[in-house]
């Protein structure tokens, strides 16, 4: 499976890349966390007319967006049932109204990059063209009240370098965290049509754990003091690092690879220069979890009433 043959088509459309012969010799790819697969279910017929992945952590969210959009884009019933289309399994969560796909990724580079493995591959088999994907999260802002809304720009890692690394047979693969710039823009120009909360374009870093490695006081162990914390979310800070979540890295990396269109938007919950816990009330918190839902409903809305009128 040729990765560049793969890579256009057609001059008005972009294909789904995957980098990995061996699936050519496949007689049935098992999407295992799925609970789907090239035999058993018709994935171009399920997904063929996918545009839009939407990604985040928790599954309630993800179900919650899916009956979000569908309101916002009239498509149905906004009271009705949306069915969880991996109810085989209970690792992932996926659902889907018209174009837009909805799937949970769970908490960590280890969990989202299963799942992406397994999506990039069903959007590959479904025969998706020009999808665009989005990780909508939460996240620790630096300096920032909480509320704000951050597009990144770049994914970083603890040290501030803007790679993923990875141990491929014992030898340590470093790949590009490169998000789509153009992408980014666009959704701040629609939270500036909004015009309901604070939107920032700027660095995420992404860590390997909640507590120690992300400078936190209140975990089960700590070897450094609150100066030490301080020290380096300043030095976090001056490299252009907005916020703090766990799963950018490997996503920004795994799209690129793949040829999809890809943004992070999360909203921070508290800033992680004046304190480590989570102080809002739970109104507050669900209102700040609601603001990527917003704002990327805006996008979509915005493009595909823009793709209604050139055709």
């Amino acid at each position: 499976m040729d990765p560049l043959k793969n890579k256009q088509n057609s001059s008005f459309s972009t294909p789904v890349c995957v980098h990995n012969p061996h699936l050519d010799s496949l007689k049935d790819d098992i999407l295992y966390h799925f609970s789907l697969g090239t035999e058993t279910h018709d994935l171009p017929a399920m997904f063929g007319d996918v545009k839009f992945v939407c990604v985040g952590g928790s599954p309630w969210r993800m179900k919650a967006f899916i009956e979000y959009i569908a309101a916002e884009l009239e498509m149905e019933d906004p009271k009705s049932e949306y069915p969880n289309i991996c109810a085989g399994t209970d690792r992932y969560a996926m659902y889907k109204v018209g174009p837009v796909l909805s799937v949970s990724h769970g908490m960590g580079i280890p969990s989202i990059a299963i799942m992406l493995h397994e999506l990039i591959k069903l959007l590959y088999h479904a025969q998706c063209k020009d999808v665009t994907i989005i990780r909508i999260g939460t996240s620790g802002g630096i300096g920032l009240e909480p509320g704000t809304v951050v597009v990144t720009k770049q994914s970083v890692d603890a040290t501030f370098q803007p790679k993923f690394e990875q141990v491929i047979l014992g030898k340590t693969v470093v790949r590009n965290t490169d998000l789509d710039q153009n992408l980014a823009e666009e959704l701040l120009q629609c939270s500036k049509e909004l015009d309901q909360f604070e939107t920032v374009i700027g660095n995420t870093m992404c860590t390997l754990d909640f507590y120690e490695g992300q400078a936190r006081l209140d975990g089960a162990f700590c070897s450094y003091s609150e100066k030490d914390k301080q020290d380096y979310l300043i030095k976090a800070r001056e490299a252009g690092v907005c916020n703090i979540e766990m799963e950018s890295s490997v996503f920004s990396a795994m799209c690129k690879l793949s040829g999809l269109r890809a943004a992070v938007v999360c909203v921070t919950l508290l800033d992680r220069l004046k304190g480590d816990q989570l102080m809002s009330s739970h109104e507050v918190l669900n209102s700040f979890q609601k603001r990527p839902q917003i704002l990327v409903g805006c996008f979509i809305k915005k493009q595909l009433m823009a793709k209604a009128v050139t055709s």
